[in-house]
């Protein structure tokens, strides 16, 4: 028999009611196989569907650079502890705007552009602006770089981005070496710049509790986000949280679910990564295409990276129209 808190909490959530952090804590608390579960990823897909105005999104992201970086995040692969990356490689601009011009072509809604903390910010610069002149659309162009003070976002912006990707992750300050508080701040100034903020609750492992979920979303919920989600964590070989494991697309479903009747219809997105069907089906209305580095992989190029074509057909095939043209989530 269903729960009859968990549905006065979904129907709450439907109504346009905010739900508080012990709501939020029994929405996390399902079995992911329960007749709850489903409930609750029912009802992210309606709220997303209404949030964006059924219209998903695929978002492209170019890697800029790889190689040891001393923040030492313990889920990322460029973290000095992690061994992976000794050298660093930085990718010729050429490049860089060949990629952007094919994730544009290839009908990205968004393009970012993702550099590791040892990146200089006047280079991170530098290609932005040459990025910005070659795109041929309006489609908005996107920072995920580490934390800046408030002449860089000004900076950010003058550049012609339009916003950027921030995320106070899970086990941040524990598990990484940045303060949550210095996280908090670039957010804000971000915000002060005129820059959009997208976020996530991010890398979800096996090991969070319920109380630092509730915690993590319930800041994104305050950020007042283009869009927010939820993402596991793909362990690195050999990094100390592998040994926790790792949580399945189905166990991730009513996490990226529960966050999305957290944050409400105000927020136009629900992100997932990586692309899957399953999340796709509940209630993740944005996925990503990459090249070039990232975070979860020990290839300076790759080799997770997922096409704007491959990744559109996961959504399709999840039942959602694609949005055509720039971004709705990055307007102001």
């Amino acid at each position: 028999m269903m729960n009859k808190t968990i549905r006065e909490i979904v129907d709450k959530a439907l109504g346009g009611g905010e739900i508080g952090a012990a709501e939020l804590r029994a929405l996390f608390a399902v079995d992911y196989l329960s007749e709850e579960s489903y409930l609750i990823q029912y009802a992210s897909r309606k709220m997303s569907d209404d949030a964006c105005q059924g219209k998903a999104e695929v978002h492209a992201q170019v890697g800029l650079n790889s190689g040891s970086c001393p923040r030492d995040c313990q889920f990322c692969s460029f973290a000095a502890m992690n061994k992976i990356f000794t050298s660093s490689k930085v990718r010729p601009l050429e490049e860089i705007i060949e990629s952007c011009l094919n994730f544009e072509a290839g009908g990205a809604n968004a393009i970012y552009l993702m550099a590791t903390a040892t990146y200089k910010f006047a280079d991170f610069l530098k290609v932005g602006r040459e990025v910005k002149q070659a795109l041929k659309t309006e489609v908005p162009l996107i920072a995920n770089v580490g934390d800046f003070d408030e002449d860089e976002a000004r900076a950010l912006k003058k550049s012609g981005f339009d916003g950027i990707y921030h995320a106070v992750r899970l086990g941040e300050g524990v598990i990484t070496k940045i303060d949550p508080r210095k996280r908090l701040q670039t957010i804000d100034l971000a915000a002060k710049a005129g820059l959009k903020v997208g976020t996530c609750l991010e890398p979800v492992g096996p090991e969070h509790t319920l109380e630092e979920l509730v915690e993590k979303t319930l800041i994104t919920r305050d950020m007042k986000p283009a869009y927010s989600g939820a993402g596991r964590r793909v362990n690195i070989p050999g990094s100390p949280l592998a040994a926790h494991g790792s949580l399945s697309y189905a166990q991730m479903a009513p996490i990226l679910a529960a966050v999305r009747l957290a944050v409400g219809y105000d927020v136009v997105g629900n992100c997932t990564h990586e692309p899957n069907k399953i999340g796709a089906m509940a209630g993740a209305s944005l996925l990503w295409a990459e090249v070039g580095s990232n975070p979860r992989d020990t290839s300076e190029s790759t080799v997770r990276g997922w096409t704007v074509k491959n990744t559109q057909e996961v959504l399709t095939e999840a039942g959602w129209e694609i949005l055509e043209g720039p971004s709705m989530m990055y307007k102001w």
